[in-house]
C-alpha cells in the first residue's frame, strides 16, 4: 500500500523505520510546505515523488493511504481534504483540537467511504490487547492512576526565551495533547467515557499548559491522570481493584503488566512485542483499508471523539 507522508520530523522517521517491517508498505510521495526540506526527507528514504502542494499529492495517483504526523492544528483540515480526494487516513494524535473537527472527520470519512484512524499506537500493542482481557480478574475496580510525566527537551530554550512548537498553543500543542492524551484513551477503551471530570492546568507564558492533572468520575470508580512537560516521573502507572492491582510500566507504550493479587501471588500480563508499538497501528489501518472498514474495530471513532471530548 502507497502511503503519502504529512510531516518530516522525528515522529515520522520512527513511523517509516517501523512501518518498513510491514510487506505491503511503502511510500508513494512526500509532501512538505519548503521543497528543499522535501527533498532532503525524500532522498533519506529514497522517494522520488516530492510535493508541496498537498492537493496534488492526493489526486496523484501516486498514494492510496496518507500518514499525517503535522502539528496537531492542521491535522482536521488535512484529514478532512485528503478523504475528500479518496485518499485513506493514518493521522497522529491528537487526532484534532476539537470535537466539531472530529465530528466533521467522521463525516467525511462516511460520505467518502474512506478508513480514517487516529494513530493511538499504545492500545493497540499486544500487551495492552492482553491487559483488556485480563482486567477483570481484580474486579470490581476502584481506581486508575494514570501519568505521563516527562521533561521536555524543549523546555530548557523556553526558559531561555526561545520557544519552539511544543510550546505554541496556537498550533494545538502542550502537555495535555502531546502526554496526557496517552493517559486519558486507554481509559476509555477500558471503561468508557465519564459521567463527569475535573480538570487542572498550569498555563505557561505563552498559554500553553506545562502540566495539568483530571479526575474522572464513574459510578463505582475514578480515574486519576497527571501530566507534565516541565517535570518528570518514573513511577509505573496503575489499576486498583478489590482484587489486586495492575501496574504498566509505561502508559505511553505498555509493555510490561504485572497484575499483584490481594495475597500476594503476581500474574504477568506482559506479551511479548516482536516490532516497534509503531508498527501495530499500521497493521490495524492497512488491514481496515483492505477488508473496506471505515473504521478500526479497536481505535474506533466513537472513542477518539470521547478522547477528543476530555482534550477540549
Amino acid at each position: 500500500m502507497k502511503f503519502g507522508i504529512i510531516g518530516t520530523n522525528w515522529i515520522t522517521d520512527r513511523f517509516i523505520k517501523a512501518a518498513n517491517e510491514h510487506t505491503e508498505f511503502s511510500i508513494g510521495a512526500v509532501y512538505s510546505r519548503k521543497l528543499e526540506t522535501g527533498r532532503a526527507f525524500a532522498e533519506k528514504y529514497s522517494v522520488k515523488n516530492i510535493y508541496t502542494d498537498m492537493s496534488e499529492m492526493f489526486s496523484s495517483g501516486e498514494i492510496e493511504a496518507v500518514y499525517i504526523a503535522s502539528p496537531n492544528s492542521l491535522h482536521a483540515e488535512q484529514s478532512i481534504l485528503a478523504m475528500k480526494h479518496g485518499i485513506h487516513v493514518l493521522c497522529e494524535k491528537p487526532a484534532v483540537t476539537s470535537i466539531e473537527e472530529m465530528d466533521q472527520i467522521i463525516e467525511a470519512s462516511k460520505t467518502y467511504k474512506t478508513t480514517y484512524m487516529e494513530a493511538m499506537k499504545s492500545t493497540l500493542v499486544p500487551s495492552f490487547l492482553n491487559l483488556k482481557k485480563n482486567i477483570d480478574k481484580i474486579a470490581p475496580i476502584r481506581r486508575f492512576v494514570f501519568h505521563y510525566n516527562q521533561y521536555s527537551s524543549r523546555y530548557d530554550k523556553y526558559k531561555d526565551g526561545i520557544v519552539e512548537n511544543a510550546f505554541k498553543p496556537e498550533l494545538g500543542n502542550g502537555s495535555k495533547m502531546d502526554l496526557g492524551v496517552y493517559c486519558i484513551a486507554p481509559i476509555i477503551h477500558l471503561v468508557g467515557a465519564p459521567e463527569s471530570a475535573i480538570k487542572n492546568q498550569f498555563l505557561l507564558s505563552t498559554g500553553a499548559d506545562g502540566q495539568g492533572s483530571m479526575i474522572l468520575s464513574y459510578p463505582t470508580m475514578e480515574a486519576i491522570i497527571m501530566y507534565s512537560k516541565i517535570s518528570d516521573s518514573f513511577m509505573p502507572s496503575e489499576i486498583q481493584g478489590e482484587n489486586g492491582r495492575i501496574e504498566i510500566d509505561r502508559i505511553s507504550d505498555p509493555k510490561n503488566i504485572t497484575i499483584t493479587y490481594r495475597d500476594g501471588q503476581t500474574e504477568d500480563l506482559s506479551v511479548a512485542h516482536d516490532f516497534d508499538s509503531m508498527y501495530y497501528e499500521l497493521a490495524e489501518f492497512i488491514s481496515c483499508v483492505k477488508n473496506k472498514q471505515l473504521e478500526s474495530a479497536i481505535n474506533t471513532h466513537a472513542i477518539s471523539r470521547e478522547v477528543t471530548k476530555l482534550l477540549t
